[in-house]
């Protein structure tokens, strides 16, 4: 077996990229600290193809030499913007039709693996601080709860480990069938 060459992959310019289908997805960072988080979070949102990237609070933003060690140009690709706060990012995204969805561990949360997107649905996503989650003031204000099934000893994932975890999810189950 051979490993493929970048000009083998048949990646999409970021022109033409921002002209294909997008998944049915905007990720909202709320009050995210690490800049490699955030570039990190960047880079899979390119690669999963999602609408959009919401910076919330303290979360920094694009240009930012930390954020593009770990995003490589993802931040000139994935459509973006900043929030004062993450509740101004949630109030806009449901103008817009997207269901509020917290990526979190709390009471009546739906385990990732039972959740069903509906195809006809446009989802907002909300991943929090590395130490706190998902603030309390966003946790008030959302459509559902997503958590991820854990078996280990540790309390949660990170939050790049969570982010590509969900957003592989929607993608397999919205795009790929």
């Amino acid at each position: 077996m051979r490993k493929l060459k970048l000009d083998e992959l048949n990646r999409a310019s970021v022109d033409e990229f921002k002209e294909q289908a997008k998944l049915p997805v905007a990720v909202v960072l709320d009050n995210v600290r690490s800049m490699h988080n955030i570039g990190s979070i960047f880079r899979t949102s390119d690669g999963f193809a999602v609408e959009q990237v919401c910076l919330c609070g303290i979360t920094a933003q694009p240009p930012h030499r930390e954020i593009e060690k770990t995003a490589l140009g993802a931040t000139l690709s994935v459509n973006w913007t900043y929030y004062e706060t993450p509740l101004q990012a949630v109030e806009q995204l449901r103008n817009e039709g997207y269901v509020i969805i917290a990526v979190e561990q709390a009471e009546n949360s739906t385990m990732l693996n039972e959740f069903v997107p509906d195809p006809a649905q446009k989802y907002a996503l909300i991943f929090g601080n590395e130490v706190n989650g998902v603030s309390d003031e966003v946790m008030q204000t959302i459509d559902a709860c997503i958590e991820i099934p854990q078996f280990g000893t540790k309390h949660s994932f990170n939050i790049v480990v969570s982010a590509g975890i969900v957003l592989w999810d929607f993608f397999a189950k919205l795009a790929i069938g």
